[in-house]
């Protein structure tokens, strides 16, 4: 019998995207499921309402009921660290693992991971987000060392409106950012649809995907102890390591 291996993921409550997805990489490999507890995000913006729904108690009472379920690793799948700071996440995994015993990571973390071990240092950025909430993501990688070569973003604020942008607009958006030569294309939101494109984008454009709906399940599969190139048809990155 094989040895289950439950991944917790932590849910913005408005988005309808990250879930089919992520169940769907997750059952690609026996014996791996995933499981979802949600806190409320319903907008993305730079205002105090907005920024407020990210804080940690919130959060972290929704990791408490996954840990009921007796997950083995918990995951923030969400991008607030972009505009918040990368140190937000860090915290929240020591956080989370404080009060639960369970390692954590994140959708930002794994990506960041993801590209210091290819040395990616130019990378293009695609987004749903408004241009002030961009704007802030492009200067925290910068402080990073990585530069945002080119980036596209759709100006939505509304959490759930994410999910309902066509893959057709999501192609032309990463085609656009090829024309810069990055290294690497970072679809920057886990609840746009974007995900199971890699494999077309990648044969494409010649340049891997970092979709973070993928990043997320990378990550978690790596704290588990899972090896993520079990994964096949999703992405290059199943194979980084």
């Amino acid at each position: 019998m094989i040895q289950p291996v439950r991944l917790g993921v932590l849910t913005p409550s408005s988005n309808t995207a990250l879930e089919p997805l992520t169940s769907a990489i997750a059952a690609s490999i026996p014996g791996v499921s995933a499981h979802f507890s949600r806190f409320k995000v319903t907008e993305i913006s730079l205002q105090g309402q907005a920024l407020g729904q990210f804080d940690d108690s919130k959060i972290l009472a929704a990791a408490e009921l996954l840990a009921d379920a007796k997950v083995d690793v918990i995951g923030w799948s969400g991008t607030s660290s972009g505009w918040l700071g990368f140190d937000a996440d860090h915290r929240l995994c020591e956080r989370i693992r404080a009060r639960t015993g369970i390692r954590a990571t994140t959708a930002v973390l794994a990506l960041n991971e993801l590209m210091a071990l290819r040395g990616i240092s130019r990378l293009a950025l695609v987004t749903p987000y408004t241009a002030d909430v961009q704007r802030r993501i492009i200067d925290n990688y910068l402080a990073l060392g990585i530069e945002i070569v080119a980036e596209r973003h759709l100006g939505i604020s509304v959490n759930h409106d994410f999910a309902l942008v066509e893959p057709e607009a999501l192609r032309k958006l990463m085609t656009d950012v090829a024309t810069d030569q990055p290294q690497a294309i970072t679809t920057f939101c886990t609840n746009l649809h974007a995900a199971r494109l890699a494999r077309e984008i990648e044969a494409s454009l010649g340049i891997p995907l970092l979709d973070t709906v993928s990043t997320t399940v990378w990550g978690m599969l790596r704290v588990a102890g899972v090896d993520p190139s079990a994964v096949r048809g999703w992405g290059q990155l199943y194979d980084w390591r």
